[in-house]
């Protein structure tokens, strides 16, 4: 029998689809989603936009029609919060939510043998952690999940409904899981969760857990933390990054709103002063680092001055580029009742303008590495072109007649073009 999994959203579900593939594996073939028909389709559900939420119900549509007699399966928030609406889910045969994630292989197994529809969404106050042990991973950069859930409760934001409370990986595991995709190959990882900057095991905190694998973990060359908010960045992981090369000089730190009265409406739990000085400490200490953003514009009550506020905040602040979103409506959210909601179009202005910045910003963070040197991890390459980035997470292109596909290279960058970096290999 055939398996396709269709993974939506963000770095968390990417882990956990990669966890499901593993596990199938072992009984099943894989398949590419949308390629062939397949016996059994899992489709990897996202909620946190109005937008994830419609692929969801596209891409289960598409799953039926690629073989009517499928096993299909959804898991994850958007099975969590929709679960009730039975005419989204009729032609659904397995429903996990974002508890039993670990049992979708013996669900999958019993469905087959019963035919009897299974319908699995917990209350997930008390929601325990679900090990996931990967050991390998479909891209060179590996993620490592370490946590769970969040308890910040932002006005706008459904993931705490979604996902639940706030939950850990053991700190043992995570340096097991982590030796064990090392040894893969992937001598890059990536620290990931819903809201990783609050990882703790008793008394390992998050830089703790750095610290471990960067002493316990052979062969780890690199380590990333995909996110992380302005308040849980320390001045121990400061120290960390600015002593210890193999943390990435990259920071993604989401701002939401370079507006006070906004953030306060967000119920962000920082001001633009106590972001932009965490920003300046990093760099005094840090040095050259990267560091982008997530921005959400058109919040309910957003007046174009307040626009104005982000936008200057933003360009003088350096980031080095912006993930940019217009404000939607979430159910369960409390900016979703709120006066005020902002006119479409008006949305759609604004993301221009700041994607338009966040161009101009990027293409000048690129230009300051010409001439300098810096090690890349290549990712791919077609007919002697070699893609990868370097610690920053700038795109860098080499062209060698050597294979440095999946390996770590000293490269010293000639040029620029836009967004990415163009070098060349520097040998011994």
């Amino acid at each position: 029998m055939k398996f396709s999994i269709c993974n939506l959203g963000c770095k968390v579900n990417n882990y956990e689809a990669n966890w499901y593939a593993q596990q199938l594996s072992e009984k099943y073939q894989e398949v590419p989603f949308g390629n062939e028909p397949a016996d059994i389709f899992i489709i990897n559900s996202c909620t946190v936009t109005n937008t994830a939420g419609s692929k969801t119900r596209q891409m289960m549509h598409k799953a039926r029609k690629l073989n009517e007699k499928a096993v299909i399966c959804v898991v994850g928030c958007y099975v969590q919060m929709e679960y009730d609406k039975k005419e989204i889910f009729e032609d659904c045969d397995i429903l996990i939510g974002s508890n039993h994630k670990k049992e979708l292989p013996e669900l999958i197994d019993r469905y087959i043998e019963t035919r009897e529809r299974i319908i699995m969404v917990d209350d997930l106050k008390q929601c325990p952690y679900e090990e996931m042990a990967l050991r390998q991973f479909n891209q060179t950069r590996a993620y490592l999940k370490i946590q769970d859930g969040c308890n910040q409760f932002c006005s706008y934001c459904v993931i705490p409904y979604a996902r639940g409370r706030e939950r850990c990986l053991k700190a043992d595991k995570a340096v097991e899981i982590a030796s064990e995709l090392v040894r893969s190959g992937h001598s890059e990882l990536v620290l990931t969760g819903i809201h990783t900057g609050r990882y703790h095991d008793g008394e390992t905190d998050l830089t703790a857990l750095i610290k471990r694998l960067l002493r316990e973990v052979d062969g780890l060359k690199r380590l990333r933390i995909s996110s992380i908010e302005v308040t849980e960045i320390t001045d121990e992981l400061i120290d960390l990054m600015a002593s210890e090369e193999r943390v990435a000089r990259h920071l993604h730190i989401p701002l939401q709103s370079g507006c006070n009265r906004i953030l306060k409406d967000m119920h962000r739990p920082y001001t633009t002063a106590q972001f932009l000085d965490c920003l300046n400490k990093v760099r005094s200490k840090v040095g050259t680092v990267s560091i982008s953003t997530d921005v959400i514009v058109g919040f309910p009550g957003e007046s174009e001055e307040n626009f104005r506020e982000t936008y200057e905040f933003i360009r003088q602040s350096g980031m080095s580029f912006l993930h940019v979103f217009p404000y939607a409506a979430k159910d369960h959210t409390v900016a979703a009742g709120m006066k005020n909601q902002i006119n479409g179009t008006v949305k759609k202005q604004r993301v221009a303008e700041l994607t338009k910045l966040s161009s101009e910003l990027y293409n000048e963070f690129v230009k300051g590495f010409v001439g300098k040197t810096g090690t890349v991890l290549f990712e791919r390459g077609t007919e002697g072109l070699y893609t990868g980035h370097n610690s920053e997470y700038i795109e860098v292109k080499v062209t060698s007649d050597k294979d440095l596909s999946h390996q770590f290279f000293t490269v010293e960058f000639d040029s620029w073009d836009g967004e990415y970096l163009i070098g060349h290999v520097i040998e011994g």
